[in-house]
């Protein structure tokens, strides 16, 4: 027995990092999954394959959740497969250039935006009534503790993420009367391909630094997940878990 025997879930960006470690976590835990994804269509498939190996069903569904009406498309064919959804995970997010307010281009600072925020909004949008009309699930978003740290010259991210907490408590409580939980999720430095360059361009001191001494894994985060969703955090919403090391304290 899984602690999610029977549910669905939607991932967005799960095709690789650390939406693939939710979408494989949930799935281990008997969830059967919708693994979006913007461009890598090889890397969803094997995503599918994994989930599938693990007996559980999966499809993959292409979607720019910067786009709303990508968004509706993609919640519109996994209503259309699975006929339910009873976990979503706001997922999806693109790391920030490297520059000072002042020297940061706008076009840039658009596209951070409105992946990071518009897109984990777009999510709840065409989600939260779903579920809210349903009267159970749940909503997972994933934040960063950068929005706490808010450190120089990755603004846009930053004011990203933190959006994405606000955005956590006011959908937890217009969902909380219909017995719906919103929670996020706030990750430290976790060792997928943007951890990874981060690693590269700032150096092992990003590691160091943690007082748990590593870096988080994609599958530290699904686990966080799969708590979340189940039914062993019955009485938790409107929360921001911080899954870090220790890095945030």
């Amino acid at each position: 027995m899984g602690k999610l025997d029977g549910r669905v879930a939607l991932i967005t960006g799960a095709s690789r990092g650390i939406g693939r470690g939710i979408a494989l976590e949930l799935a281990r835990e008997g969830a059967d999954i919708v693994v979006n994804y913007r461009r890598d269509a090889a890397a969803a498939d094997a995503t599918v394959h994994t989930i599938e190996e693990l007996g559980r069903t999966a499809i993959a569904v292409q979607a720019d959740v910067a786009e709303w009406a990508a968004v509706q498309a993609m919640v519109d064919t996994s209503l259309q497969h699975f006929g339910r959804i009873d976990v979503v995970v706001a997922n999806s997010g693109v790391a920030s250039r490297v520059h000072s307010v002042w020297d940061f281009d706008l076009e840039s600072y658009h596209k951070v935006i409105n992946t990071n925020l518009h897109g984990v909004f777009y999510t709840c949008k065409a989600t939260a009534k779903h579920l809210v009309d349903r009267g159970s699930g749940t909503i997972i978003l994933i934040s960063s503790i950068g929005a706490d740290a808010c450190a120089p010259f990755g603004a846009p991210y930053y004011i990203s993420k933190a959006g994405v907490n606000a955005l956590t408590k006011c959908l937890a409580k217009e969902c909380a009367p219909a017995g719906v939980r919103v929670n996020c999720i706030a990750p430290g430095l976790v060792l997928s391909d943007m951890g990874e360059r981060m690693v590269q361009f700032y150096g092992e001191g990003l590691i160091s630094g943690i007082p748990l001494a590593r870096g988080g894994l994609p599958e530290d985060i699904g686990r966080a997940a799969v708590f979340l969703a189940s039914d062993d955090a019955s009485f938790i919403t409107g929360k921001i878990l911080r899954v870090d090391g220790g890095a945030w304290m």
